[in-house]
């Protein structure tokens, strides 16, 4: 059996040495078992833990609601993704403590087979609250805000810029991360300078841009565009340094598009060449009014996204998750 092949994860697990600390949108967070601790012990604290199993599963969301079913071997793919992604990214600090992307060295790095695959063990850090956002093109959202106000996330933009149009230079639009169930909310440079300091607000800024343009590059070259994406940030615990953590330029995270068939004026989304979730959220556009429970996935849609899903993987490492 490869990791793809593995049951969906919809819940947490018992995975033995570990236990359950947290659960987002799509990963689950493990911190190391206290073998002192009551078995109905309160939910674990990450303050207390020094190290962390981030264990990203098949569940997918959209407009801030998880959605049924999930996407099979999803949390693979994403895992192996990012981890590739730390790896391009030398010199930018990261959370990692052990990489999980060769077969065969998870258990040996203290990853339980059960998440082989779809687990990064990586050092706990204070998390700012701050989604960096980075764009380089204008689409979703800042195209609305564009086509009322000439700006996206209040920042000014030149005017006659089509939907789709690459900027004339990426912009940092952060938000706040709101609690799951509640919607993150785009925020000023100034708002996170009242959140974190102007310091540590600066130095977000100028990594998420200088990520985002080496990413850009590295993308380019395999015939792909980075539209946009969102980094996470923390706090070493013990020097302070600013450290990239979760999830790095994600299927989920990030728009990625079809450079041969972008153009301007017509978005890839609109012709169906995005490797990311746009297909989950255009069916859940036109049959949900975001009222309520949202509806079940169909089966065509699961398997169309996770097909773009390994598409990206594939076109940007020239590998596959689970062979």
């Amino acid at each position: 059996m490869t990791a793809l092949d593995q049951p969906t994860a919809s819940a947490p697990l018992d995975l033995p040495g570990w236990r359950h600390a947290y659960s987002g949108k799509v990963r689950d967070l493990y911190v190391p078992a206290d073998p002192a601790a009551e078995a109905d012990a309160a939910t674990p604290d990450l303050d207390a833990a020094s190290r962390v199993l981030v264990v990203a599963s098949d569940r997918v969301s959209a407009f801030d609601h998880v959605l049924e079913p999930g996407i099979p071997g999803k949390g693979v793919l994403l895992t192996t993704l990012s981890l590739w992604w730390f790896g391009q990214l030398a010199g930018i600090p990261n959370h990692l403590l052990a990489n999980a992307a060769t077969a065969g060295t998870e258990e040996a790095a203290g990853i339980p087979a059960a998440v082989a695959g779809r687990a990064m063990l990586c050092t706990t850090l204070d998390m700012f609250p701050i989604e960096c956002v980075v764009r380089g093109y204008l689409t979703g959202s800042g195209w609305k805000e564009y086509q009322t106000s000439q700006t996206v996330c209040g920042l000014p933009l030149p005017a006659g810029l089509q939907n789709g149009d690459r900027l004339p230079e990426p912009i940092y639009t952060p938000a706040w991360k709101a609690p799951m169930g509640e919607h993150d909310e785009n925020i000023s440079f100034e708002r996170t300078v009242e959140l974190v300091g102007a310091d540590v607000a600066a130095e977000l800024r100028r990594l998420s841009l200088e990520i985002f343009s080496r990413a850009s590059v590295i993308a380019e070259q395999n015939g792909v565009i980075l539209a946009d994406t969102k980094f996470e940030f923390g706090a070493d615990r013990t020097t302070g340094e600013i450290t990239l953590a979760d999830e790095v330029l994600t299927s989920d995270s990030s728009r990625y598009w079809d450079a041969a068939l972008w153009q301007t004026g017509t978005t890839p989304e609109q012709r169906m060449s995005s490797f990311d979730k746009q297909i989950v959220r255009d069916w859940l556009s036109a049959h949900w009014d975001q009222t309520g429970t949202p509806p079940a996935l169909p089966e065509d849609i699961i398997a169309r996204t996770a097909a773009r899903y390994r598409e990206l993987l594939t076109r940007l490492t020239g590998t596959t998750a689970g062979a």
